[in-house]
């Protein structure tokens, strides 16, 4: 008797992995360029001034964190919102070497422009998945940025910059 072949050749298995990847890229940027359309402002940018909204007083620093980016980044993003008059920054009362940023009004029109999810889709969805999916699904990514031999730093620019 003859051992079962597998149904798929690995080659198959392996097209089908990248275009579930397209689907995937395609849905984000997708989304970006919409919110784009609708705000004028960058996904991150939309992602940055909906969370000073929902924390006033919020710093450079829990923006990098809440975003899960570098503090640097962060930065560039909330000097184009100043820039563009979207949200202020002052010295907190409290400790002047603390600033606190807060949407204008001009930025609260911009984002009720954007019915959501302003973090962006991809982000939105994970959230929407159980743990045992995720775990799975980022110990099979960890697998693919190995042989890719991605850089690290990589995961910390937001994928509205890609």
């Amino acid at each position: 008797m003859k051992a079962s072949q597998p149904s798929a050749n690995p080659t198959d298995s392996a097209a089908l992995a990248l275009r579930q990847f397209r689907v995937v890229f395609n849905a984000v940027r997708t989304h970006f360029r919409q919110v784009e359309k609708d705000t004028g402002l960058g996904g991150a940018q939309v992602w940055a001034l909906s969370l000073i909204q929902q924390h006033p007083g919020l710093g450079v620093g829990e923006i990098a964190t809440r975003m899960d980016i570098h503090q640097s980044t962060a930065s560039n993003l909330i000097k184009v919102l100043l820039k563009k008059a979207l949200i202020t920054m002052e010295k907190s009362a409290q400790d002047k070497r603390v600033v606190e940023l807060r949407v204008t009004p001009e930025g609260k029109k911009a984002l009720k422009k954007m019915p959501g999810p302003f973090e962006g889709v991809l982000p939105n969805a994970l959230r929407q998945l159980d743990e045992a999916t995720l775990d799975n699904l980022n110990r099979d990514l960890e697998k693919l940025v190995v042989l890719l031999a991605a850089d690290d730093e990589a995961g910390s620019i937001p994928l509205a910059h890609l």
